[in-house]
């Protein structure tokens, strides 16, 4: 159909909602982008009088479109080199979608982006488009062409994998932040025994190189190995540099709606680690570092006031 200006318009005052729909089911800023794209040229070429709500039926092609787009990506993802993780959003990233309830914040955090990579395409969509964005299961029925029944049982289910990786209780917002710059504080004295007394026992580093930086497969495992590793980040070294293109400039920020840390090297951000903090101290940390899921991190920091780093690794 021929649009007009103000069907456009109408189409990107749906934009936002439908790329954090998108930036949710796909841990993609990237293709998040090109599934809403793709999304705006279905309607572009649909018969306007057979869609009634525009807004359902954008999210009926959407969120299609990333379920097929996810069945896709577990094949590539066999043969992607190392860990895959979802690409991290900073701080006021307009993809982060809606964070006025708890639910809302907890489906963009980065410890559930990563466990919702265990759910079925399925799963996935039913819990995002439930507990991110409040869809009745009858609409997410129609959305996916299932049984109202069937939504609640889906989403039920995957609500309680989710909850079950997610096992202890979580810090306030000031407290994580607090327990952040102590650890970047301990990791700049090259020491590990500060850094040990910040983890759990059982802490868990994973990172994502993508093949073009180098990054463990194999998770780290314990509160010592993930400490001597963290130390490691920050020691001085001419490699580390040369893969970095300089010397990083560390802070403490805030990604996914949760406590990070920041490496950048003039102005260009080479490494986000998202950090899950609970009650007992930090349990998970997931490291990006693969320069293709950092370019959008890279223009959202040209555009804060991110101050001065805590330190510089020379």
């Amino acid at each position: 159909m021929a649009l007009t200006v103000s069907d456009v318009d109408r189409f990107e005052a749906s934009r936002p909602r439908l790329e954090a729909i998108a930036y949710r089911l796909l841990g993609s800023a990237g293709e998040a982008e090109d599934a809403v794209q793709e999304t705006f040229l279905r309607w572009q070429a649909a018969d306007a009088e057979h869609i009634e709500v525009l807004e359902a039926w954008l999210t009926k092609v959407l969120t299609n479109l990333c379920l097929n787009q996810l069945t896709s990506a577990r094949a590539r993802r066999e043969t992607y080199v190392g860990r895959w993780l979802p690409e991290p959003l900073l701080a006021g990233d307009p993809m982060l979608g809606p964070a006025d309830t708890a639910e809302q914040r907890e489906s963009v955090s980065y410890a559930v982006l990563a466990l919702m990579e265990r759910l079925s395409p399925g799963e996935r969509a039913v819990y995002v488009l439930r507990e991110a964005f409040d869809f009745p299961h009858r609409e997410i029925a129609e959305i996916l062409d299932i049984s109202e029944a069937a939504s609640q049982q889906t989403f039920h289910r995957a609500k309680k994998h989710v909850a079950a990786g997610k096992a202890r209780a979580e810090v306030d917002e000031a407290a994580a932040r607090r327990i952040i710059e102590e650890f970047l504080t301990a990791a700049a004295t090259g020491k590990t025994e500060p850094l040990v007394r910040l983890l759990t026992e059982d802490a868990v580093s994973v990172g994502d190189g993508g093949g073009k930086v180098p990054a463990r497969v194999k998770p780290f495992e314990g509160a010592v190995a993930v400490a001597k590793f963290v130390r490691g980040l920050v020691r001085p070294a001419a490699a580390k540099r040369a893969f970095t293109g300089g010397a990083p400039e560390v802070y403490a920020w805030t990604a996914n709606g949760g406590p990070a840390v920041v490496a950048v090297v003039d102005g260009r951000v080479v490494g986000v680690m998202c950090l899950r903090v609970t009650d007992e101290g930090i349990a998970e940390l997931y490291n990006q570092v693969n320069p293709d899921k950092l370019e959008r991190a890279t223009a959202r920091w040209a555009a804060s006031d991110h101050g001065e780093p805590l330190f510089t690794i020379l």
